[in-house]
Order: C-alpha cells, then structure tokens, then sequence
C-alpha cells in the first residue's frame, strides 16, 4: 500500500489553522486561521475531491483526527453538497489514528494505533495495492519523513504569507531531495506540487582555490 500525504501550507510554510474558522486551532497565541478558506477553484477542488476518492484507508495525527471527527464525522452528504467524494470517503474508509493518549473513539471504522508505530504503519504498507492518505496532521507528517515511510508528499500552497503560526517543517532537521512529478497552478493562485522523495539533496562543492565543482551527495 502506497503512504501518501496532502497538507495545505501557506507561502512562508504555515499549516495551522487552514480551516473554514478562526477560532478552529489557537495553540500558542495563533489567530490568523482560515487562511484557506475559499483558496481554490474548481479544479483544485475537484483535485482534492479525486485525492480523497482513490483512498482505501487515512492515517491521521490525533489532532487532525478529533478535528475531523467533530465536522466531517458529525455531517451527513446533504451538507457538504460540493465535497461528497471526501465525505463519503472519510465515513467509509478505515481510519488509522497515531496516539498514545486517544481511547474509545467514537467514529465508526476507526482504529487507534498506540503501540509500536513503525511495526503497526509497515505492517499497513505491506498490504497489496491500494493507497494509505495522511491528511494534515503536521507532527505525523515530519515523523513519518524523517521515518523514510512516504511514498509520495502532495503540497497544497496557497498564497498568503501568515508570519505566525505551526509550520510544516522543522527550522532544523534531516534533508532531503524530492523529485516532482506533478505540478499545476489553478486561477486563484493556489499551487499543487506533487513530490516522491528521493533520498539525500546533493550540494555543491567547492575546489582548494574556491571554485565550485559539480554538485555531489553529501556523506556522512
């Protein structure tokens, strides 16, 4: 099964708070959410739609999963009249919630994986065919990167510059090299980068008399 990602950032790499209302994430002093908020047109909403409908399971960060779990999952189809594939896909699918401190959720299809994450995810990886989606869920997100466990990392940019808020990656951690293998831009502005990671980054190098030479990995 291929483990993907779909995370809406802004231009300065904010994911925080991207939903329909201010007041849906206000850790650490944030209040500049809803930035997303009629982001997109048509086709970046019809991306997003197909995105969800091709998913046969999610894997979600606990916040992410009580964040969805208190709108899509208290909705019915009559009320998300435009995003019936995310929907539908969302009350249907297996859910997969990475947490050590959620018990007894209350959506239906959903499975807590508590214990020994790595084991748990390879273990939904090995099955054949099919797609695992990780939607939002920033903290996961990094894990599962620094983990070599992404198959493929879907960018939703949307351009606005916050200056505050939770961005996606970390101001230091592991590099890494991405290949794109899709990319369009609708006529709002919002970017889709789609990216398949591809090991370490290569960096130029530089000869005794301060000449640069081709660009070689980096070793360790």
């Amino acid at each position: 099964m291929k483990l993907t990602t779909m995370t809406q950032v802004t231009i300065d790499g904010v994911m925080q708070g991207n939903g329909g209302v201010t007041d849906e994430d206000r850790r650490n002093g944030f209040e500049r959410g809803g930035w997303a908020r009629g982001a997109g047109d048509d086709e970046t909403k019809a991306f997003i739609n197909q995105t969800y409908k091709r998913a046969d399971a999610f894997l979600l960060g606990r916040r992410t999963y009580e964040l969805f779990a208190g709108s899509w999952g208290s909705l019915t189809i009559e009320d998300v009249p435009g995003w019936e594939p995310v929907w539908r896909a969302l009350d249907t699918r297996p859910k997969y919630v990475a947490s050590t401190t959620l018990a007894d959720p209350a959506w239906s299809g959903t499975t807590v994986l508590s214990d020994d994450l790595a084991t748990a995810i390879a273990d939904l990886k090995a099955k054949l065919g099919g797609e695992l989606q990780v939607h939002g869920s920033g903290a996961l997100t990094r894990w599962l990167l620094e983990n070599d466990l992404v198959d493929e990392m879907t960018l939703i940019v949307v351009p606005v510059v916050l200056g505050q808020g939770a961005r996606l990656l970390p101001d230091a951690g592991p590099d890494l090299a991405l290949d794109l293998i899709e990319s369009r831009v609708d006529s709002k502005g919002v970017t889709i980068q789609v990216f398949r990671p591809a090991g370490r980054p290569q960096y130029a190098t530089v000869d005794e008399r301060g000449l640069r030479l081709e660009a070689a990995p980096l070793t360790a």
